[in-house]
């Protein structure tokens, strides 16, 4: 079973809990919901908004969460709404062709207009800004090799790199303000406040009278319920059980603890991240893009700016990528990345043109645990060989531009039983057999996390 700790590192965007973080609806649990998810961050209460909002057969859920409301990788993330339009798509091409890796960009890109139009419809307050994402190469390899993967996705014809604008030269620094920069991409992305997003909605969900949420109840285990004729599932809880229709697991990271043929597929990993302020009195210097910055030594960091002048920053994975111990296949968010920690000490002023005389510091300081899948993938869909049980997992720290149209999709399926295809979500997203027993024969060097670098590639 995997440690999940109670207390964990000061997050800033949880500072002020919200008043539903502990919350149980009622003192005990249910006896039965139509459905039961398990995990109450982004995945878990994106679908029930969609169970809810657009499948009127559906009465009851019951959200079951081991710790507080979105308090895992969800509330602890770096606010970062960035589509991935070139990254990891020559590997997706290279895999299934061009077709299906375009299904993903373009997938993560309607995410932007998607969570926009929610935000403004639901009068959510979570500092969601549209923007423009800047990618910066500060080594002169890296920055090669990034403008030849962008000219072979112009030469695909991919209508969405139309939004990309790719810069070379002796004006990159002053285009995009880092230091020795000498190469720079930007696009159409967007910033949030992920945990204030989430807690909205979930209020709302609470307010329909047909969501239950426990926290602070893991799910230990998902059986078939035992009532002769094979009908639903037994979930278990240390404070009991109850009998759900059909199953949903959202829990991320955590996932194989209840569905062990998961182990491989999906691995547990530690990143970090901080909010950088600037002394009480003195104004920050004005930043308006987010930013996926590259040291020249490669170190790759993610920053969006706040509304109340401070930064977000997270990343530094090749720091840490070879002290395994420290971040792999680990849980425990209550301890920093050592060989990390002190990294974004001093960030902003020898990184940005301006920062120089600001004092900017660290004001906090936190890491949170995600799920890396063995391919680079998400796991999306109907549990393979487990008829009544779904999956949304397996986000590798780039989940804010994929969730709420995977839970959508996924709700579909769980909603009306149609099948994945019908969803029109990313083929390659559908857990299959096939992904499960390639990531359980194969070797960790040869999946995505640690052989290809593709970890940490993109953030959210």
């Amino acid at each position: 079973m995997f440690n999940l700790p109670s207390n964990a590192n000061a997050c800033f965007w949880q500072n002020i809990p919200h008043e539903l973080h502990n919350h149980r609806s009622t003192e005990d649990l249910p006896r039965h919901s139509d459905v039961v998810i398990i995990g109450a961050g982004y995945a878990g209460v994106s679908t029930a908004w969609h169970l809810l909002h657009n499948h009127h057969s559906i009465n009851s859920i019951t959200i079951l969460e081991a710790r507080g409301a979105c308090s895992g990788a969800t509330g602890r993330n770096g606010g970062h709404l960035r589509p991935d339009l070139y990254g990891h798509i020559p590997t997706y091409i290279d895999r299934a062709g061009p077709e299906a890796a375009a299904e993903i960009a373009e997938f993560e890109i309607a995410h932007v207009n998607a969570i926009k139009k929610l935000v403004e419809s639901e009068e959510i307050d979570c500092d969601f800004t549209l923007t423009r994402t800047i990618d910066v190469w500060c080594n002169e390899e890296a920055a090669e090799g990034a403008r030849k993967v962008y000219e072979r996705m112009k030469g695909h014809g991919f209508e969405y790199m139309d939004d990309v604008v790719f810069y070379t030269g002796k004006n990159v620094e002053g285009i995009c303000g880092v230091k020795g920069a000498v190469a720079c991409a930007s696009y159409t992305a967007g910033t949030i406040w992920p945990y204030k997003f989430i807690m909205h909605l979930l209020a709302k969900l609470l307010a329909s009278g047909k969501v239950n949420l426990q926290t602070h109840t893991r799910a230990t285990a998902v059986t078939p319920f035992a009532d002769g004729n094979g009908s639903g599932f037994t979930v278990d809880t240390p404070r009991g059980s109850l009998h759900a229709d059909k199953v949903i697991h959202a829990s991320n990271a955590y996932v194989s603890s209840l569905l062990p043929q998961y182990k491989h597929s999906i691995i547990p990993c530690k990143g970090i991240c901080c909010r950088i302020t600037v002394p009480e009195g003195k104004p920050a210097p004005l930043l308006t893009n987010s930013y996926i910055n590259r040291t020249k030594e490669n170190v790759l960091s993610y920053l969006i700016p706040r509304p109340d002048g401070s930064i977000i920053v997270g990343g530094a994975s090749a720091l840490f990528k070879p002290h395994r111990e420290q971040w792999y296949n680990n849980t425990d968010d209550s301890v920093l990345i050592d060989v990390a920690k002190d990294f974004y000490d001093g960030y902003m002023q020898r990184t940005f043109r301006g920062w120089e005389e600001s004092g900017a510091g660290v004001d906090q300081i936190w890491t949170g645990v995600m799920g890396y899948s063995y391919d680079s993938n998400p796991h999306v869909g109907a549990v393979p060989e487990n008829e009544g049980q779904f999956i949304l997992a397996g986000l590798n720290g780039h989940g804010m531009p994929v969730i709420w149209l995977a839970a959508e999709g996924l709700a579909r399926m769980a909603g009306e039983g149609i099948g994945f295809e019908q969803t029109g979500m990313p083929r390659l997203f559908k857990t299959t057999k096939e992904r499960i027993e390639r990531a359980q024969r194969g070797s960790e060097e040869e999946g995505d996390i640690l052989g290809t670098g593709s970890f940490f590639a993109t953030k959210q």
